[in-house]
């Protein structure tokens, strides 16, 4: 299956930070390959810099080193922070790493909102809407196979014209999500937005033209939940989302309970009032071990995930025979 693909089911990774740098890594790709193992699609990585608790600074490299670690599930950097660094680059990188793992590598990315991660690339947050929209069209326009120009020799690039890398775009306003449909996008919803308001952008990207797939990012837990620490990670988060954001965030938008049927009903609930064409799951927030995570990933791969794509999967086509 390819990135973000419609009912795909993807895992969400995150390092530990009690851990050192080196069995960070070794604790990423076992559990990337444990949740390849156990029925996930793909997996997913992330980014901010300067040591913020949860996250690593690479997610591109990191989606490299989770392939590598997975016999067939795709990876995908989503989101990366574009104005950060060259948009070219960005696809550049993207297109030889599909090159490596073909039709396994997808790519989604963000403005950027934590001051730290622009302090530490010595770059201000000026024009910051109107630097990543820039990106977006370039990087949109390489990976989707429209590439003019110098880069267009590449044949990394080149190649895309026959197999486009998907691309997504997060996004927050009715603005945002018609961007990603002028540009050819879809589109990525973070984990604590309302699937009601999900709806409202999905329609008015679908309104638009938008025609990628549309993946919703949800918290999911079987058992007893870390609430404190899902808690304090959602009051870190809102102390430096931008704008309006947090007015269309719910509690924290968790499908959690004892009985793994009714994590189920939960995400199919969510996927469907947001009119989500994929989903990818999150257990991590500081605070949860490697073994909590990789139980996690076992139980939700067993007992959540394929009755959940059984339930979103679309109905079989069928043929009236003698009429």
């Amino acid at each position: 299956m390819r990135a973000f693909a419609p009912g795909s089911i993807s895992f969400r990774s995150y390092p530990h930070g009690d851990l050192d740098a080196v069995s960070i890594i070794a604790e990423l790709r076992a559990q990337a390959a444990l949740a390849a193992e156990h029925g996930f699609d793909g997996v997913m990585t992330s980014e901010h810099h300067g040591g913020f608790a949860g996250y690593l600074p690479n997610p591109l490299q990191l989606a490299g080193f989770l392939l590598d670690a997975m016999p067939t599930a795709w990876a995908a950097p989503c989101p990366l922070l574009l104005p950060l660094r060259p948009a070219a680059l960005v696809a550049e990188e993207i297109a030889w790493l599909d090159a490596r793992f073909p039709g396994r590598v997808g790519l989604g990315v963000a403005a950027g909102a934590l001051a730290l991660d622009f302090d530490v690339m010595q770059l201000t947050m000026d024009d910051l809407t109107a630097r990543f929209t820039a990106g977006l069209v370039q990087v949109a326009a390489l990976l989707g196979g429209r590439a003019v120009g110098p880069l267009a020799a590449d044949p990394a690039i080149a190649r895309c014209r026959e197999h486009p890398v998907p691309v997504l775009s997060a996004a927050a306003s009715v603005t945002a999500v018609r961007r990603a449909a002028r540009i050819g996008c879809g589109l990525l919803f973070d984990s604590l937005v309302t699937p009601a308001r999900c709806r409202e952008l999905v329609d008015a990207y679908r309104s638009a033209g938008g025609a990628g797939p549309c993946v919703l990012v949800r918290r999911a837990w079987v058992g007893d939940a870390p609430r404190a620490e899902v808690e304090h990670q959602v009051n870190v988060y809102r102390s430096y989302a931008p704008g309006a954001a947090p007015a269309h965030w719910g509690a924290d938008e968790m499908a959690q309970s004892t009985d793994a049927t009714e994590v189920v009903d939960r995400l199919v609930a969510a996927a469907r009032a947001a009119g989500a064409d994929a989903l990818n799951l999150r257990v991590h927030v500081p605070g949860v071990t490697p073994a909590a995570a990789r139980a996690q990933i076992v139980r939700l791969g067993d007992e959540v995930i394929p009755a959940v794509r059984a339930a979103l999967a679309p109905p079989a086509s069928t043929t009236e025979v003698g009429l």
